[in-house]
C-alpha cells in the first residue's frame, strides 16, 4: 500500500506512524508519506497537480487535511454519502481510474464523544471553525445528540453555508450562525475547537480567557500539542477537557479500513498512539 497526506504544516502528523504500525501488525507492506505543501512552497491552488501526481505515482489513496479537505471536492469522480453531506473529504481512494471521496472525520469525532464525552450535557454547544474539519464535526455533534450548536468563524459565509448544509440534513432550529460569542458560550454546557488556532504553526487562543469556566466542557479537535493553550486554560479552571487525539486514531481506522480493506485493531492503534505521542 502507497498512501500520502496532502495539507499544509503537517510535518509533526503521527498519522504516518499510527497507519504503518497498524499495516505492519496486520502484515501489510504499508507506505505513507507526507505531502506538505507548505514545505514545498506551495499552496491549496497546487491541489489538482498534487492528486494527479499521486495518481500517476501508483498512491492507492490520500489523506487530505487542513486546508484541502472542501477543496478536493470538486476534484473528484464519486463521493460517499457523508462527504457529498458534509462537502467535505479527508480521504480520497484511487480505484480503477476513479477517485472516490470519504469522509472519517465525523465518525471519529462521534465515536470519540460516546466515549469520553457520553454523560457530558449537550443542550447547547458553541463551535469554533466551519472549516473542512469543522463542518464534520458540527455533523457529528449534531448526531450524538448536541440540541443547539452555533457555529462560528472569522469568514461567516463559511459559517453560514455549514447551517444551511446541516439544516438541510438534521431540519431547522439545531444550528445556527452566531454573532455574539461571549453570550453563546455564557449559555452554553460545551464548547468545541475546530479551528488550527492552538496549533504550532498557528499558537494561540481561539477565543480570549475569560469566556471559559469551570463547567464548561472543552474538546480541542488539534492533538499535536496535546495540550494547547485553550486546553491547559480550561483545566486549571477544572473544567473537563479534552483534546484530538482519539478522534485522530478512530478516524485514521476508518481510513485504514477503506485504503487496505482491512478491519484495524481500534484498541491497538489507540495504544500505539499513545506510544508515538509520548515520545
Amino acid at each position: 500500500m502507497l498512501i500520502g497526506l496532502i495539507g499544509a504544516d503537517i510535518q509533526q502528523s503521527l498519522a504516518p506512524e499510527i497507519h504503518m504500525r497498524e499495516g505492519e501488525q496486520q502484515g501489510l507492506r504499508y507506505f505513507y508519506r507526507l505531502i506538505d505543501i507548505a514545505r514545498l512552497g506551495l499552496d491549496e491552488t497546487a491541489l489538482p497537480e498534487l492528486l494527479l501526481g499521486a495518481e500517476r505515482c501508483g498512491f492507492d489513496g490520500l489523506g487530505i487535511t487542513h486546508p484541502c479537505k472542501q477543496l478536493v471536492i470538486s476534484h473528484l469522480t464519486e463521493l460517499s454519502e457523508a462527504a457529498q453531506a458534509l462537502g467535505s473529504a479527508n480521504t480520497v481512494l484511487f480505484r480503477d481510474g476513479k477517485r472516490i471521496g470519504h469522509n472519517t472525520d465525523w465518525v471519529g469525532f462521534a465515536e470519540m464523544f460516546r466515549r469520553d464525552m457520553g454523560g457530558q450535557p449537550r443542550a447547547n454547544v458553541v463551535q469554533l471553525g466551519a472549516g473542512g474539519a469543522g463542518v464534520a464535526v458540527a455533523f457529528a455533534a449534531l448526531t450524538v445528540g448536541v440540541q443547539n450548536l452555533t457555529i462560528f468563524d472569522v469568514d461567516a459565509g463559511k459559517a453560514d453555508r455549514v447551517v444551511d448544509t446541516l439544516t438541510r440534513h438534521f431540519g431547522e432550529g439545531r444550528i445556527r450562525r452566531g454573532d455574539d460569542l461571549e453570550a453563546a458560550v455564557a449559555s452554553a454546557e460545551g464548547l468545541v475547537n475546530a479551528t488550527p488556532v492552538g496549533m504550532d504553526a498557528h499558537p494561540g487562543m481561539p477565543l480570549p480567557e475569560r469566556f471559559l469556566r469551570s463547567d464548561l466542557w472543552v474538546i480541542d479537535i488539534i492533538y499535536f500539542p496535546r495540550e494547547t493553550e485553550l486546553l491547559r486554560k480550561a483545566r486549571a479552571l477544572g473544567a473537563k477537557a479534552l483534546n484530538g487525539g482519539t478522534m485522530t486514531v478512530l478516524q485514521a481506522a476508518g481510513q485504514f479500513r477503506l485504503f487496505a480493506n482491512v478491519e484495524p485493531d481500534i484498541e491497538r492503534m489507540l495504544s500505539d498512539f499513545e506510544q508515538i505521542a509520548a515520545r
